[in-house]
């Protein structure tokens, strides 16, 4: 298994998972600057679990989609990420005031949603974003409210029957069935996901669950 991992400024660095140091949960760990050869002004936002890098048939239906702060959205196929380099490669290139935030590995059927701390989610098929080289910046993947909003959370959903939980910034949550997110298109606002007052505070998180969990 590699484990890839994902940083703000839109760069991929691997490390086989058995180069992983493990330790008990009290533990506090090694800092990532000592695994991988991060730039020091550089932090990891997101990591992927990858099974294979080099079974074409995997690597040929297998896609990485990345989503940055500001809603932008790219899919790249697995492929282009096969040959692990020491010092990393660009994953995205990452535009003026933005920042990577979430990975997602997907074999390019899931359904994406992508959610906003004002408490919006756009619910579309993965088909709608094409595949793009390492080097391309992305398209849009939502419409912000405004100035203060930006992307909390992206998911990639390949079971209908996952329930998706939402976290606000005060503490609040709600589960909810996926069908009631109804499916818009690429770039637009999206459906409410959930009803911000102060004392909820804005949406903090997004995530997939199973009731068994």
């Amino acid at each position: 298994n590699y484990i890839l991992f994902f940083t703000e400024k839109g760069k991929c660095y691997w490390k086989r998972a058995f180069e992983i140091p493990e330790g008990g949960k009290d533990s506090k760990g090694r800092a990532i600057l000592n695994l991988i050869n991060i730039e020091p002004d550089d932090k990891v936002k997101a990591y992927i679990n990858v099974l294979n890098l080099s079974d074409r048939e995997y690597l040929d239906n297998h896609y990485i989609v990345l989503c940055t702060k500001n809603g932008i959205v790219k899919k790249t196929s697995l492929d282009a990420y096969s040959h692990p380099r020491t010092n990393g490669i660009i994953a995205v290139s990452i535009r003026d005031n933005d920042e990577l935030l979430e990975a997602r590995l997907t074999d390019g059927n899931s359904q994406l949603l992508i959610a906003t701390r004002a408490g919006k989610v756009v619910r579309c098929p993965g088909e709608e974003f094409r595949a793009m080289g390492r080097n391309a910046s992305g398209v849009k993947g939502v419409t912000l409210e405004n100035e203060e909003d930006y992307v909390i959370g992206m998911l990639a959903i390949d079971n209908p029957n996952d329930n998706i939980m939402v976290v606000s910034e005060n503490g609040f949550g709600k589960r909810s069935e996926l069908e009631e997110y109804r499916t818009t298109h690429r770039g637009g606002k999206g459906v409410k996901c959930y009803k911000i007052t102060e004392k909820t505070g804005n949406v903090a998180g997004i995530k997939a669950v199973k009731e068994s969990e």
